[in-house]
């Protein structure tokens, strides 16, 4: 059978739909972050997307805004409408009582409380319905939010600053700063789309970085932090533990860690994730990424150092990179943005397939996915 023909129009509008969902990323967890249009007549009429903490769902604000011009429109939603109550009801009932005529789905949603219910809800009620217009685009927008049902872990973007060489540091530590601050302001771009951003123990010892974002007006989109602390070195005196409580931390270390200086992290403020350690002595990183996923992260822009990214390798969690080259070059006795990690042949080298380079002031930044 041959494939119906997409049209132009529900292209434009998904688009449109998809940049509105964007807006989300990284203050929807644990809901998608998920854009809705509303067109009637080929004039929109309504648009919504995922508000902060995950509701009001996309599909409630775009028919709030809408009103009564919803009846008989046609609705592009980048998800499939939820079709289960929870502390909003069902996104797909809400728009057959709008009187909607055509939902437009870029893509299905895995949650096996929705799972093709919400499109079985709306043709029952003898809405046309039609799928798949932007399906990869969607699927890469949330893929965070589907890893996380799917398995049971977030989505982790690895981002690294370095030289021409792949240095993060000189020998004695100094790395600040190695890009300029247009490359700075994109990788504070990148915190404010991410549920959580991590770093080793040692980054933290050697920088006491705040990791929040600093751009204007984006504060409030800082997102959790996390520290990989086998045993919980991180000092209290620091930025991450003083500034706990009005910014999330959460500490990942190991299931045998001292009792009492877990008592104190807590008293501090900082939640601790204890998980078994790996063969190496660390926390196991597949077990924390479960324990990430049950607490509702989608998405994890890892920032350092050059042990962390070598476990996330060799564990194979590595989804994404965001690498910030500078024209430089520092030499060999440079710190390595990536640790040894086990490849003893070209066959286990982790592979990844270039998606976007663009110039960020002096600096290159290129994107890639893994392959398979």
């Amino acid at each position: 059978m041959a494939m119906q023909a997409i049209h132009p129009d529900d292209v434009r509008h998904m688009r449109a739909a998809l940049a509105l969902a964007a807006r989300g990323l990284g203050n929807t967890w644990p809901n998608p972050a998920v854009g809705c249009v509303i067109v009637r007549d080929g004039v929109v009429v309504g648009r919504g997307w995922t508000q902060p903490g995950g509701r009001p769902h996309a599909e409630t604000e775009a028919l709030a805004r809408a009103g009564g011009a919803a009846r008989g429109a046609t609705a592009y939603v980048t998800l499939e409408p939820c079709n289960h109550y929870g502390k909003t009801p069902p996104c797909a009932l809400a728009l057959v009582e709008a009187g909607v005529a055509r939902v437009v789905v870029a893509c299905g949603d895995p949650d096996p409380r929705v799972a093709g219910g919400g499109l079985e809800r709306l043709r029952a009620a003898g809405i046309a319905v039609d799928t798949g217009v932007c399906e990869d685009a969607a699927w890469t927008l949330n893929e965070g939010f589907f890893r996380r049902i799917q398995d049971e872990r977030p989505l982790y973007t690895l981002k690294a600053a370095t030289t021409l060489d792949g240095r993060i540091a000189t020998h004695s530590g100094q790395s600040q700063w190695i890009t300029g601050p247009t490359a700075r302001a994109w990788g504070h771009r990148l915190r404010a789309t991410h549920d959580a951003i991590m770093v080793g123990i040692r980054t933290a010892l050697a920088d006491d970085p705040e990791l929040t974002c600093r751009l204007p007006g984006l504060a409030h989109r800082s997102p959790v932090r996390i520290v990989v602390d086998s045993r919980l070195r991180l000092p209290l005196t620091g930025k991450l533990a003083v500034g706990a409580r009005p910014v999330p931390t959460w500490v990942v270390t190991r299931e045998d860690a001292d009792p009492g200086r877990l008592a104190v992290f807590q008293d501090c403020g900082l939640e601790v994730i204890r998980v078994p350690a790996d063969s190496a002595g660390l926390p196991d990183l597949v077990a924390a990424s479960a324990a990430l996923a049950r607490r509702g992260l989608t998405r994890v822009l890892v920032e350092g150092g050059a042990t962390l990214a070598a476990s996330l390798l060799r564990a194979n969690l590595v989804d994404r990179l965001e690498w910030f080259r500078a024209a430089s070059v520092i030499g060999g006795d440079g710190l390595p943005a990536v640790h040894a990690f086990g490849v003893d042949g070209l066959e286990r080298m982790a592979r990844f397939r270039r998606t976007d380079l663009r110039q960020a002031g002096d600096d290159l930044v290129e994107s890639y996915v893994r392959r398979g």
